[in-house]
């Protein structure tokens, strides 16, 4: 099965069912994420699992333990192949999200978003180094029993060596010379895949596409 998973962020459910119909010999799986729940809620994800790939329900819960993992156990009629929750909720929260989720449902911790830089982790009060944020979020994730994290592609190589059995979710994944948008750090699907990358997000460069299913194709080509 492709590493590829397509996040297809748009309120439009008939442009999603669309997109994930025209890619889905190409793709291992679907993203739905806020935009994408807040319109159409659970009954558009279910419309989309009616295409029949995985679903990957990437909410990113971030609450006290408790509401966390009340949300968790609410999903779990959809039954999600992965559904991620913040790292920086801590513990307790990640905890409670994996006893929460339905047998089979990955949990991933997100380390740090790819729109993230350095400059913005200062302005947070953090240290503004980047790897060690991640590395320290990876040891805690690791610890709370969850499946794997959430972080770039220049990361998941030193995550992956304190987490050899992790599942590593890269996002921000951009073809080469292709454009960055709003990603600050960003590496080729291929540099992923070879760093240690259990499945790959990859967006706009497929959803933007004039032809989705051609450049879907492309990018499996790479890998």
């Amino acid at each position: 099965m492709s590493p590829i998973y397509v996040a297809i962020d748009t309120p439009d459910l008939e442009r999603a069912k669309a997109i994930a119909s025209k890619v889905h010999h190409h793709v291992g799986g679907i993203k739905l994420g806020l935009e994408f729940f807040m319109a159409n809620g659970r009954h558009g994800v279910h419309e989309m699992a009616e295409i029949g790939m995985p679903i990957f329900l990437d909410l990113k819960f971030h609450d006290i333990p408790n509401t966390v993992g009340k949300a968790v156990q609410a999903l779990r009629p959809l039954e999600p192949a992965i559904i991620t929750v913040h790292a920086a909720g801590g513990r307790a929260m990640l905890e409670d999200a994996k006893a929460a989720a339905p047998t089979g449902t990955k949990v991933v911790a997100v380390t740090m978003l790819t729109s993230l830089d350095s400059g913005d982790l200062a302005a947070t009060g953090l240290a503004p180094d980047p790897h060690e944020q991640v590395m320290r979020l990876t040891e805690l994730a690791k610890s709370a029993g969850v499946d794997g994290i959430v972080c770039s592609g220049n990361e998941v190589a030193a995550a992956k060596r304190i987490w050899p059995r992790g599942f590593f979710v890269v996002p921000g994944v951009r073809p080469a010379n292709g454009p960055v948008g709003d990603q600050k750090r960003v590496v080729t699907p291929r540099a992923a895949l070879d760093a240690g990358a259990s499945i790959l997000v990859v967006g706009r460069p497929i959803t933007q596409a004039a032809d989705p299913d051609m450049a879907a194709r492309e990018i499996e080509a790479t890998l």
